[in-house]
C-alpha cells in the first residue's frame, strides 16, 4: 500500500471520463489500497481514481462507519429533497461551494472482486457518493455550486 499524490485542478484528468473497469485483479486491489491510504492520509471522506490520475471508474469513501469501496458506480435511484450544504475537494484546496444534492440515493456497483453490489446512502454518505461519482463524470463541484468560496489553511480540514 502507498500515498498516491493527489492531482489538482486544473489537471485534465479531473474533466475526462473515467474507463468502465473490466479487470478486477491484483492491479486494481492496489489502487483501491492505495487510494484508501491516500484518502486517510489526507483527512478526506472520499476519493474517486481520477484524483490520483487513474482514468477508472473506481471510488473509495469513509463517513465514520467504515470503508466502502465501490468499482463502476452508478445512481440508479434517489428520493427526498435535495439539500444545499458546503462541500470541498481534495483537488481543489482553498475553495468550498455550496452544493445542491439528492438526500438518499441508491447505488449500484462492483466490489473489487467483481461482485455486484448495492448501496443506499443518505446525508453525508448519500452527498459523498454524488460528489465522488460527479468525478468519474469529469464534473467538479464548482461546476455545480451555487456559490464558491474560499477558505483559510485553518478551516480546510473542517
Amino acid at each position: 500500500m502507498a500515498i498516491r499524490t493527489i492531482v489538482k485542478h486544473p489537471d485534465p484528468i479531473l474533466r475526462e471520463k473515467a474507463i468502465v473497469v473490466t479487470k478486477f485483479n491484483a492491479n486494481l486491489h492496489k489502487l483501491l489500497d492505495d487510494m484508501a491510504d491516500t484518502m486517510y492520509d489526507a483527512n478526506g471522506v472520499g476519493l474517486a481514481a481520477p484524483q490520483v490520475g487513474i482514468s477508472k471508474r473506481v471510488i473509495v469513501m469513509d463517513c465514520g462507519d467504515g470503508l466502502i469501496e465501490l468499482v463502476n458506480p452508478e445512481i440508479v435511484e434517489h428520493e427526498g429533497e435535495q439539500i444545499d450544504y458546503p462541500e470541498g475537494c481534495l483537488s481543489i484546496p482553498g475553495l468550498r461551494g455550496e452544493v445542491r444534492r439528492h438526500q438518499w440515493i441508491k447505488v449500484r456497483g462492483q466490489d473489487r472482486l467483481g461482485n455486484h453490489v448495492e448501496l443506499e446512502a443518505e446525508d453525508l454518505l448519500s452527498r459523498c457518493a454524488q460528489h465522488e461519482i460527479d468525478h468519474l463524470n469529469g464534473v467538479l463541484f464548482i461546476d455545480v455550486a451555487d456559490k464558491v468560496y474560499t477558505v483559510s489553511p485553518d478551516e480546510e480540514g473542517e
